[in-house]
């Protein structure tokens, strides 16, 4: 998937669609399971989705074809390039699809809470399907406060990817410490200062670097158990700026930004790990698929991302999130849309097929285990941090994923360039994220 919630400009967007949504009409709190024709009748079913490359496309077709195989009475139409937005106004007007499916973990909490997407609960009770075949954090990223409304359809794992030329032989850090000390021992720098390789670039700038990803290392809780905010509150967060500040000193912040502004494309062959200008970089499992396009020659290998020297019994996990689908309010077919969606979510050799072709990690456990899976040696990192029980993810909240939105702006905005004292800016942040909460309806 390239499309990740984590990213400062998707997760602003991700925020303000889920505000849009909240406008949506009708009831949410029906259940829509019985009614339609059943299943088992001729009918045609729209299902859209997000992916919009020819090869992308053509992986969902293939991973459908045991679906129409199974059930010659329903035909599927599918829609690709389909946004958050799209949905909201087809389900606003009163006209959607059939099934939908979203890039946008983060955007869960309002589905749920708005109704604009169904509550699975009565489709699952009725297929008696087990959830326990879903990781713990799949589970929890998928519902809002007790209310299931999206399934997980593939996942996005997070992990550290090393150049072991530039490593020289350096075994891949496992705490912070030991990430801080390789990454200044392999950074290279002109007389100026200017960055030539970095040997970790621990700005929230850098592509996959943003908090939710890296924060999350440092075990932090990103609300309270009343559902607010807790940055001022929890000592990772702060144990998580001061390792972040402490690095972006070392190099200077002047040639952190000048190093920042020098970088390629991310989704490119001129991405820095892929062009040997960055030793260590913490990304998503998809990264092994570009590399093997665009950089086949790049000796490398991956590792669970570290974590703080007082937390070595976490080591393993990472952040977690991932695409969902689900049956929208207003489906003209909702039995036949949940048949789909249970099809597609739990058969074993579509989301086999479906992982292989895009490079994602599958999201059940038994298809993490398959023989069937043709990923490259560096991705069984991946499948090993989706399993694991120290992984994580954001929680859902009724407005996305401003929260996360918020924090980043902070350490991008204020924290970084050293123009906030962290206690303060907290203590701000969490009435803002707050404040926006309660407007929400959190």
């Amino acid at each position: 998937m390239r499309t990740h919630p984590g990213r400062l400009a998707a997760a602003a967007t991700a925020a303000a669609l889920t505000l849009t949504a909240a406008c949506t009409a009708g009831s949410s709190g029906s259940d829509q399971s019985t009614s339609g024709p059943k299943a088992d009748a001729p009918q045609t079913i729209e299902v859209w989705h997000g992916w919009s490359a020819d090869h992308e496309v053509k992986a969902f077709d293939d991973a459908v074809a045991g679906f129409r195989k199974a059930h010659p009475n329903i035909t599927v139409k599918l829609v690709k390039d389909q946004t958050d937005d799209r949905i909201t106004n087809a389900i606003r007007g009163g006209n959607p699809p059939d099934v939908v499916s979203s890039f946008t973990t983060d955007s869960v909490g309002q589905w749920c809470q708005s109704g604009a997407w169904q509550d699975l609960a009565p489709y699952v009770a009725k297929s008696k399907l087990d959830l326990n075949q879903f990781p713990k954090a799949v589970q929890e990223y998928t519902q809002y406060q007790g209310r299931r409304c999206a399934m997980p359809l593939l996942a996005d794992t997070y992990g550290l990817y090393y150049n072991k030329a530039l490593m020289k032989g350096e075994q891949p850090p496992k705490t912070m410490s030991e990430l801080t000390a390789l990454a200044k021992k392999l950074t290279k720098r002109k007389p100026d200062g200017t960055i030539e390789v970095a040997g970790f670039m621990p700005s929230v700038q850098y592509y996959e670097h943003v908090p939710q990803h890296v924060a999350t290392q440092f075990g932090v809780k990103w609300l309270n158990d009343q559902g607010k905010a807790n940055f001022s509150k929890d000592p990772a967060f702060k144990a998580y700026l001061q390792w972040n500040k402490s690095l972006i000193d070392w190099y200077g912040y002047a040639n952190v930004k000048k190093f920042l502004r020098s970088m390629g494309q991310e989704f490119e062959s001129s991405n820095p790990f892929e062009k040997g200008k960055v030793a260590m970089a913490i990304d998503g499992e998809w990264r092994t698929k570009f590399i093997q396009e665009e950089a086949p020659k790049l000796d490398y290998g991956t590792a669970p991302a570290p974590v703080p020297d007082d937390q070595t019994s976490r080591y393993g996990g990472g952040f977690i999130a991932g695409t969902v689908i689900g049956i929208p309010r207003g489906s003209k077919h909702p039995q036949a849309a949940w048949e789909f969606i249970r099809y597609l979510t739990t058969d074993t050799t579509a989301l086999v097929t479906f992982a292989n072709a895009l490079g994602n990690v599958p999201t059940t456990i038994t298809s993490l285990s398959s023989p069937g899976l043709t990923l490259p040696p560096q991705f069984q990192t991946f499948l090993q941090v989706f399993k694991n029980p120290n992984s994580s993810t954001t929680p859902p909240t009724p407005n996305g994923n401003d929260y996360v939105v918020k924090f980043q702006q902070f350490v991008q905005d204020q924290w970084e360039p050293g123009k906030v004292d962290m206690n303060k800016g907290l203590a701000d942040l969490d009435t803002k994220v707050d404040k926006a909460l309660d407007l929400a309806g959190g």
